[in-house]
């Protein structure tokens, strides 16, 4: 069984490490299994994508297909060349891709067109907003996969409410949070850390990069009137994305309570999370962690991918009002906010079991 598996940005890197592991502990016991590991370049920033590969201990990819930069069609393009003489030169069994960014779609498809068999790490989640990118790059890869390894039962409805035939559909857990309950022990507080004065539940962490929310000038300067306002006496930790600072640049945006920092490696930036009152934000992979973590996440969309972290976790999904988020802080700040669980099959096994499956089952 020799698989290929595909990273392409920040988002998958937490996801194919212990999927590596596991190989790697299946091969030493004997098993029939080798891999090819295939880094897009999507991500090619230092920041945004080279400390993951070391913090999480990542081996070296067999090969960086380079394809960062351009608009999505450039790049979409740009990868699907790129992969497809990438594959004719190295074959498979099984291509195996991870989460919702444009890689994940770009190499499924080239390598149904290859007649090679697709695998989805995350297969079935859904926004329901098809204006959203990964949305259509969750469609498109769904649509051609032939096993779906799962996170949640939402995401198993999802996939027979399509269509999806039930022997498809392997129910895992989440690879990610394989990656953060093995590494909790490694997180480490970043530099601001001390620079900051930060005490343990007396500080906010904020990641923003959505165009809903950092592309226009009056949006985003709401958002950071409500923050100012709503979190006075409170630092607020703000990784910044580089489209986002570009944009609060441009926009004269320069907030009084909060801390704006270069984005962080795995480690400093869980450490943060860890230890935060709350988190505001409107990424999809935080709230997994948060709630994981018991941390109280409110995020700044209309719609979720993940609404086990909103029906059992500790987010709750505020939409784009700004006048919703000061009442989300408010509740927050009053210690009412509720405490949550874990879902199923959260435990830090999930890629053991995905391994497994391809070993005995494909």
């Amino acid at each position: 069984m020799n698989i290929t598996l595909i990273a392409g940005a920040r988002p998958n890197f937490m996801k194919i490490a212990p999927i590596i592991e596991a190989i790697e502990k299946a091969k030493v016991s004997g098993k029939d299994i080798d891999y090819r590991l295939v880094h897009t370049g999507q991500h090619y920033d230092k920041a945004m994508s080279g400390s993951f590969f070391e913090q999480l201990n990542i081996p070296e990819p067999h090969v960086n297909l380079e394809c960062g930069g351009g608009s999505q069609a450039e790049q979409t393009a740009a990868i699907m060349v790129a992969f497809e003489k990438e594959l004719m030169a190295n074959p498979c069994d099984y291509v195996v891709v991870v989460g919702d960014v444009t890689s994940t779609m770009a190499c499924a498809i080239v390598a149904k067109k290859l007649h090679t068999k697709v695998a989805h790490v995350e297969g079935g989640i859904r926004s329901w907003d098809i204006e959203m990118p990964e949305e259509i790059n969750r469609l498109v890869t769904d649509s051609i996969t032939d096993v779906f390894f799962t996170t949640s039962e939402t995401a198993n409805t999802n996939l027979r409410n399509s269509g999806v035939a039930e022997d498809k559909i392997v129910f895992v857990g989440n690879t990610m949070i394989d990656t953060l309950l093995k590494h909790q022990k490694n997180f480490v507080a970043p530099l601001l850390w001390n620079s900051e004065g930060l005490l343990p539940k007396e500080y906010y962490v904020m990641t923003l990069h959505r165009p809903s929310n950092v592309d226009d000038a009056e949006q985003m300067r709401s958002i950071f009137e409500v923050i100012e306002n709503s979190l006075k006496g409170s630092k607020v930790i703000f990784p910044v994305h580089p489209r986002t600072r570009k944009n609060m640049e441009l926009f004269g945006i320069q907030p009084n309570n909060v801390v704006m920092a270069d984005p962080m490696g795995y480690f400093e930036f869980n450490y943060l999370v860890k230890y935060a009152k709350g988190v505001v934000t409107d990424s999809g992979g935080i709230t997994e962690e948060t709630t994981v973590m018991g941390v109280p996440c409110i995020t700044m969309r209309n719609s979720t991918e993940r609404p086990e972290t909103c029906d059992i976790g500790t987010n709750e999904l505020v939409g784009t009002n700004p006048h919703d988020l000061a009442i989300a802080l408010e509740k927050l700040q009053s210690g009412n906010w509720k405490t949550g669980s874990i879902p199923p099959l959260w435990d830090g096994n999930t890629a053991e079991r995905i391994v497994s499956y391809l070993v005995f089952n494909v």
